[in-house]
């Protein structure tokens, strides 16, 4: 399995800019400035149409991200059938694969393949999931994924029932050798960004609230003060 230290150990919040609210026309240069702006690592949606309401990105794409940058390539998929998938987006650059619980009966063995394939793995929730379904996940994937907003379109209004949900995996997470990351996508700025900080995750995804401040450096570094990180 692969080792979550080098980059994503030497910061205890990861600020991860999604790239699905930049300028799709010019990725590879949209992906230097994010770097250039002191990102952690990059975010990537893959979307079918099919899982979520929304056509994004391919394989292709991340290639493309991928000989532009040396970040580390996040890959949520919103997709079905996942599996299928693996292999064309670890030969694209993926340093994680991050799939839906929702999406596929086969969670624990397309987790277990992504890791095979020597990345890491993670899994995602939607918010009407219950809390219930996340705790046999925690040893077996490297990430644990609460979405904060429904998944598919970028913009929409953080949903503030979801924190309650973030604290009870945190809780969960500290009993565990080896937890795995917490992240957080879906109205993520300065505000919301303290809220789940606090709760206990430690990946922040964000879209609008980055690439809409005039400079991207500047809002990344308001996002990790919030967080109590200067």
């Amino acid at each position: 399995m692969p080792e979550q230290g080098g980059l994503l150990s030497k910061k205890r919040i990861i600020i991860e800019p999604s790239i699905l609210s930049g300028d799709f026309g010019a990725l590879a240069a949209e992906s230097v400035r994010l770097e250039c702006a002191g990102a952690d690592a990059l975010h990537i949606d893959i979307m079918d149409g099919h899982f979520v309401p929304n056509l994004t990105l391919g394989h292709q794409a991340v290639a493309a991200i991928n000989r532009a940058t040396k970040l580390f390539l996040d890959v949520h998929l919103m997709i079905y059938n996942p599996y299928d998938y693996i292999e064309r987006f670890v030969a694209s650059g993926a340093d994680r694969i991050t799939i839906h619980f929702e999406a596929t009966e086969q969670v624990a063995e397309t987790l277990q393949y992504i890791r095979r394939c020597g990345i890491q793995a993670g899994i995602a929730f939607c918010p009407e999931t219950s809390w219930e379904m996340i705790p046999k996940y925690l040893s077996q994937a490297d990430l644990i994924l609460i979405m904060t907003v429904n998944p598919g379109f970028g913009g929409q209004p953080f949903m503030m029932e979801m924190v309650e949900k973030i604290e009870m995996t945190e809780r969960l997470c500290r009993q565990i050798k080896n937890p795995p990351l917490i992240q957080v996508d879906g109205g993520i700025d300065d505000q919301t960004a303290s809220l789940c900080c606090r709760a206990g995750a430690n990946v922040l995804v964000s879209g609008n609230y980055l690439f809409k401040a005039k400079e991207m450096k500047e809002a990344i570094e308001v996002l990790r003060a919030s967080c109590g990180l200067n």
